[in-house]
């Protein structure tokens, strides 16, 4: 399906602009005509170029924000407020923030026919597909206080795992920034003056001196060609495993390196598990849930076995047999939405199953950073020892020296 903008005029004449999803141009006119609008002109919306795309790149809409949307007009919602006016409400609220300009198009669009999940998905950098799914599934039922009460919590706790994810990584990486700052400004300032005395000595200094030494120039005089290669490297290697073959190697890779493959694992077993239940609860047929799973995993191997299970599913099997099958789950998992599915409660246990792993990531990474700290002190003592040693054992032979 394509997207169309059009502009009409209603029974009174007013001008009404607007934007809807149709199969072609006919489509798109009985559409309007079915909404008693008079169209004027109808022409489909083009996909915008490189340089509508760059902005988009630096104003996309922060996880935050989108938690905090949910929340304020689940709120809304539950308090007996009609759609609109939220809408209305969160737009004042709003205003000066990124999501501010997005909720009043989204209003805008809702008054010109969409429905609000239709609104939503002209969007998809702020609202996923199981986000605009799951207020579909609400508008159809006529759930959409409930469906919004579940999107809430299951965007709080994925922001819960990610922010103590993040947070147990940051003394990491700032001792690893520290550490690499302290070493650069030995090998490119402070080395380089001791290289002038040993060269006015004449003196043969030992090999890890001269091997320092030779690292030292070779970063001051072409660290430009460093940093080239590096960024190369980086992009080369990030274009490699972005997509195809590359990504699938890469990604089954990372679930066999030790102590980070079953923190990975861990990770998009509870994200499959709570986007699932959610789904599920939220009325979505379970075929196109799994879909809709599927295309919001990160990792591609983990995505390839739910392919399988939705194959499964689909001829008449259960969820469980794919997933033992598939290796990629661990057995934990795999009994506990056994149990589910043959009790009749599978959304609850994949709740369960979310909570369990929730659990497990957080202790594994505290076990992890605790683990990461002191390997990381001992690398950067190894480097900043052997440039000690290097340049006491010359200090030492120029002492030899016969006077």
């Amino acid at each position: 399906m394509a997207n169309f903008l059009y502009v009409a005029a209603n029974r009174t004449g007013e001008k009404i602009e607007g934007s809807l999803e149709a199969n072609n141009e006919e489509g798109a006119l009985k559409r309007i005509r079915e909404m008693n609008y008079f169209p004027i002109k109808v022409e489909i919306e083009k996909e915008p170029g490189i340089l509508a795309w760059k902005p988009q790149l630096f104003n996309r809409t922060s996880g935050k924000e989108v938690l905090n949307f949910t929340q304020q007009l689940a709120t809304l919602v539950k308090a007996g407020l009609t759609l609109d006016k939220s809408l209305s409400i969160l737009i004042e609220t709003s205003k000066g923030k990124k999501t501010g300009k997005i909720v009043e198009e989204v209003q805008k669009n809702v008054h010109s026919g969409s429905s609000f999940a239709e609104a939503l998905s002209k969007y998809p950098d702020t609202f996923s597909k199981l986000y605009v799914n799951m207020v579909k599934a609400g508008e159809a039922g006529g759930v959409l206080e409930s469906v919004m009460v579940r999107l809430e919590s299951f965007l709080e706790q994925s922001q819960k795992l990610r922010d103590d994810i993040r947070s147990a990584m940051v003394y990491p990486l700032l001792l690893t920034f520290a550490g690499g700052l302290a070493v650069m400004v030995l090998l490119t300032f402070v080395i380089p003056k001791f290289a002038k005395i040993f060269d006015e000595m004449g003196q043969a200094l030992p090999f890890s001196t001269e091997l320092l030494l030779m690292v030292s120039f070779f970063i001051k005089d072409y660290w430009w060609a460093l940093l080239l290669g590096c960024l190369a490297m980086f992009f080369l290697f990030t274009a490699y495993v972005s997509k195809g073959k590359g990504k699938e190697a890469w990604d089954g890779f990372k679930l066999k390196v030790p102590i980070f493959g079953p923190l990975i694992r861990k990770i998009e077993v509870s994200r499959f598990s709570r986007m699932l239940g959610t789904l599920l609860k939220s009325g979505v047929p379970i075929l196109n849930s799994l879909n809709i799973v599927k295309d919001t995993l990160t990792n591609s191997v983990v995505a390839a076995s739910v392919v399988e299970l939705y194959k499964g599913v689909k001829e008449g099997g259960a969820i469980s047999i794919p997933l033992k099958k598939s290796g990629v789950f661990p057995p934990l998992a795999v009994h506990m939405i056994t149990v589910g599915e043959e009790i009749g409660q599978l959304e609850e246990m994949l709740f369960k199953v979310a909570e369990t792993f929730d659990q497990e990531i957080e202790r594994s990474v505290k076990s992890l950073t605790s683990l990461l700290e002191p390997v990381m002190i001992l690398f950067m003592g190894l480097i900043v020892g052997f440039i000690v040693i290097s340049m006491l054992l010359a200090v030492f032979s120029m002492n030899e020296i016969p006077i």
